[in-house]
């Protein structure tokens, strides 16, 4: 079995990857799976609907935003909105009002339950996956992953329908 490369955290943050950002966690360098058309499509309309909003509201969307949700973790969200004033930060260390995570065909869930898990822990309010393939959303709860027609964000008196995703 490989061992796993440790790099120092000041390295990670000063690299550029070839292909999509990676996550550093815990000192290892970890890739992420790369979206097709339809995860593509999926985030276009989730930040067309986001944009829509920030005309009528203080919130700013961030596609492929790399974050640190913990000492030695950094993660990148597909689709982060913040509320208020702008994140000023390089990499955000508070968390976003949403955090939206698309899932691509080599996803598994497990790894991605364990990252909408810290995104709860790390303090992030709505907790969103988006599954293309099924045309399913569902919300992060405390006790876990919920199926929804709908993505609700009270905040603003809105929400988000299955159809306006897909």
């Amino acid at each position: 079995m490989a061992s796993k490369v440790q790099v120092p955290v000041e390295e990670y943050l000063r690299t550029s990857y070839d292909g999509p950002d990676r996550e550093y966690l815990d000192g290892e360098v970890v890739e992420r799976n790369v979206g097709n058309n339809p995860h593509s499509e999926a985030q276009w309309r989730l930040s067309a609907f986001i944009w829509e909003l920030s005309k009528l509201h203080p919130v700013h969307g961030r596609p492929e935003l790399r974050v640190r949700v913990g000492e030695r973790r950094y993660r990148v969200i597909d689709l982060a909105v913040y509320t208020g004033e702008r994140p000023s930060e390089l990499v955000p260390s508070s968390p976003p009002l949403i955090a939206i995570e698309i899932l691509s065909p080599d996803d598994r869930m497990a790894e991605m339950l364990d990252k909408l898990r810290e995104y709860r822990r790390w303090g992030v309010r709505h907790v969103w996956l988006v599954d293309p393939a099924a045309r399913v959303l569902y919300f992060f709860a405390e006790d876990g992953l919920r199926e929804t027609s709908r993505l609700d964000l009270p905040e603003f008196s809105t929400e988000l329908s299955r159809e306006q995703v897909f």
